[in-house]
């Protein structure tokens, strides 16, 4: 009989998360927990994607995938908790906006739209949670109500400026001046909603990045070389992702002000609206003397900035 290496995997990792899976058929899991009634779970999808991957990379990706299937379990068998009232969390102001990666919230199938998410940018997506003394904890679409979602993204951003502390340090990190946002709590990454208190005129914008939860890295376009302040941001963005816990992206974005901007700060925060963040990134040959831009905005980018130096 041929070994299942992925399907066994699987069944094995969702054990040692606690939670006891069988193989029912080629695409199928069965899964029983204390406190949820015996289900199955599809894995054609997953099998499909885990077909793509270097063995000696399998066994971490099944890891996560467990991981994340486990999570939404343990979270169907709890109770609801007695702040699930969405009236009593926002008088208490408990809830929080928290990032999260794309990739972190995809498995298993149907999480993100379970929570209470929505896209920030390219692979970014802001998480409303509730704020307790012992945890954070996502908060399900199902527990708003009535509530527009737009007002509850808004009392989440106002409770993470509000009530959290944060400072602003300005540094010249090779010749670039780059501004760090940050504190110890998972809610820094709040601040690009009001980017305009840490930033001036901005006439081209800033170049933004979330390595991890506690930090926003901001760099206000303007004197030093669009090339030179790609590369800084790049490389200091990369090497908090590379030190930091539960890091977030590498990215780089390139804010604009524009629409959601132009509105006063708390019509904003509950405007259902984000800020506009576009990807960039530049390879630089130095040898050369080339510069060869990744995005699309990269080249408008570089092309904006030059253009008004020719």
């Amino acid at each position: 009989m041929t070994h299942d290496v992925v399907g066994e995997g699987l069944v094995k990792a969702l054990a040692e998360e606690g939670v006891t899976g069988s193989l029912i058929g080629p695409t199928t899991v069965g899964v029983s927990y204390p406190g949820v009634s015996d289900f199955t779970i599809d894995i054609g999808e997953w099998r499909a994607r885990a077909a793509e991957i270097p063995p000696a990379q399998l066994p971490s990706f099944i890891a996560h995938v467990a991981q994340g299937f486990a999570r939404s379990i343990r979270a169907q068998a709890q109770p609801s908790p007695p702040w699930s009232d969405i009236e009593r969390l926002l008088a208490e102001e408990s809830l929080r906006m928290r990032l999260y990666t794309e990739e972190a919230l995809s498995e298993p199938p149907g999480l993100r739209d379970a929570l209470l998410t929505r896209a920030l940018a390219p692979g970014l997506v802001e998480t409303v949670v509730v704020d307790t003394p012992d945890s954070i904890v996502p908060l399900n679409r199902s527990q708003i109500g009535d509530r527009p979602e737009e007002q509850v993204f808004g009392a989440a951003l106002h409770a993470s400026l509000t009530k959290e502390p944060h400072y602003a340090k300005t540094d010249a990190i090779w010749g670039v001046p780059i501004t760090h946002v940050g504190e110890t709590h998972r809610y820094v990454g709040s601040h690009i909603h009001v980017l305009r208190r840490h930033v001036g005129a901005a006439r081209y914008g800033a170049l933004v990045s979330f390595p991890v939860p506690e930090y926003l890295i901001v760099h206000e376009i303007g004197d030093t070389h669009i090339v030179a302040a790609l590369e800084a941001m790049q490389e200091l963005t990369r090497t908090h992702v590379e030190k930091g816990d539960k890091a977030l992206t590498a990215q780089v974005y390139w804010w604009f002000p524009g629409a959601y901007e132009q509105l006063p700060e708390p019509a904003a925060l509950a405007s259902g609206q984000v800020p506009d963040l576009r990807p960039v990134e530049v390879e630089v040959n130095h040898r050369e003397k080339s510069v060869t831009p990744l995005t699309a905005d990269t080249g408008r980018l570089i092309e904006l900035w030059m253009s008004d130096r020719a």
